[in-house]
């Protein structure tokens, strides 16, 4: 299994369990994930839900070694489901908290973004490089990015592949907070406690509320993502993205004319 799912007291922890790949996800992975997420909502013993990654890594994005990358059914697959994990942590009717370990790339930011509460070791940081394969944000990362801290962030993450520090991330909204080290845990627990042991009526009431508000357009996002991803896939800059890296050479994008 790609995933482990593990419970203590009334929370249910789902963790990436690919720390030899830096739980990089293929579509396979993101089905389970959203499977379990599902299930954790459904369950009535569970009032808190924690994303989390084995190892060195949150989240190191899409597992480019998972299928052919020119194959834009296999793309689509993926593409499909992010979103519907992404959807799923967004619509669950329980508190979830995403704590990162190590980087959130690509996919990875969208789904530390999507969570409710997202907390970050120091040592984290937040990339998605996809500009520099020839790609787009997808996952919804360009809602859910653009409604955490603003546009100029999204541009910087996004077009620039800036990465960004757990406290830079803290600064700007990106996440609820950053811990140090060596109280990351304690802190993180004590953050879980707080939800676990509040009211799970409110809360629902509350995040639909405010997902209403801020993320009014991420099934938006979702269609304009998938629809520039898939075109992008077929286009020059990513084949010539996937031959530069195969040969151990920057990528020559083409120059329109």
């Amino acid at each position: 299994m790609t995933i482990r799912v593990t419970d203590q007291d009334a929370v249910r922890r789902i963790a990436l369990d690919r720390p030899e790949r830096l739980n990089a996800v293929d579509a396979k992975t993101l089905i389970l994930l959203r499977e379990a997420v599902d299930a954790a909502a459904a369950d009535p013993t569970v009032r808190v839900i924690v994303l989390a990654g084995e190892g060195r890594a949150f989240c190191s994005g899409g597992d480019l070694g998972a299928d052919d990358p020119f194959d834009l059914d296999a793309t689509a697959r993926t593409l499909d489901a992010a979103t519907g994990l992404i959807t799923a942590v967004h619509t669950a009717s329980r508190p979830v908290v995403a704590e990162l370990r190590g980087p959130a790339i690509g996919v990875g930011v969208s789904l530390a973004l999507a969570a409710d509460i997202a907390v970050a070791r120091a040592d984290s940081y937040l990339r998605a490089p996809f500009g520099t394969v020839g790609l787009m944000p997808d996952g919804g990362a360009t809602a859910l990015v653009a409604a955490a801290a603003g546009r100029a962030v999204a541009m910087r993450l996004f077009a620039l592949g800036a990465k960004i520090s757990a406290h830079e991330a803290a600064r700007h909204g990106l996440i609820a907070a950053a811990f140090a080290v060596d109280t990351f845990d304690a802190e993180s627990a004590a953050i879980v406690a707080a939800l676990r042991d509040g009211s799970l009526d409110a809360f629902a009431r509350t995040k639909r509320a405010v997902n209403a508000a801020a993320l009014p357009h991420l099934e938006a996002a979702f269609v304009r993502e998938r629809e520039g991803q898939l075109a992008l896939a077929a286009g020059p800059d990513f084949r010539e993205a996937i031959t530069a890296f195969a040969a151990k050479r920057p990528p020559v994008f083409h120059r329109p004319a």
